[in-house]
């Protein structure tokens, strides 16, 4: 049923997805989809929106003060989340996204809060680049940004 859903979502990204131009609706759709497979351990879904060889960086500050970034791929990225134990459960919540783009690339903004098993971790924003292919818009790299104590939390 999974692998089912996994594809009937695909299709309907490849469809929907497959004109040049990317509203800020669909660019919500596209990164909604890439979240929401990886809250839920589907890696498959993940990796529709993604391209085969995307990067990722995350940019921070270190408990002694100092900016780092590390570098990671992608598939580096779905092999950890494709191997998190059952029982745990992570939620990445978008608070807003920003779209600019010029062609077929475009960036997408989302500040976020992430939670692992219900308890508030971090929060950040990501920056995707999101490029046109001539199948539909995918992600070529997400760049986040973590921070740790210094949030201003919503309250639910």
């Amino acid at each position: 049923m999974k692998i089912l859903f996994t594809s009937i979502v695909s299709l309907i990204c490849l469809t929907g997805f497959s004109q040049t131009n990317l509203s800020t609706e669909n660019a919500k759709t596209i990164i909604g989809v890439f979240f929401d497979g990886m809250n839920t351990g589907d890696t498959l879904k993940m990796k529709s929106m993604m391209m085969p060889n995307m990067g990722m960086q995350t940019a921070y500050l270190s408990k002694e003060g100092e900016n780092k970034i590390t570098y990671s791929r992608g598939s580096d990225f779905i092999k950890m989340i494709g191997n998190l134990e059952k029982n745990t459960k992570i939620e990445e919540r978008i608070l807003d996204v920003r779209l600019e783009t010029d062609g077929n690339i475009a960036n997408v903004w989302t500040p976020y809060e992430f939670y692992m098993n219900d308890t508030f971790s971090h929060c950040g924003a990501n920056s995707f680049t999101l490029i046109y292919t001539d199948e539909s818009w995918k992600i070529l790299n997400i760049i986040d940004s973590r921070r740790i104590g210094s949030c201003d939390q919503k309250k639910d």
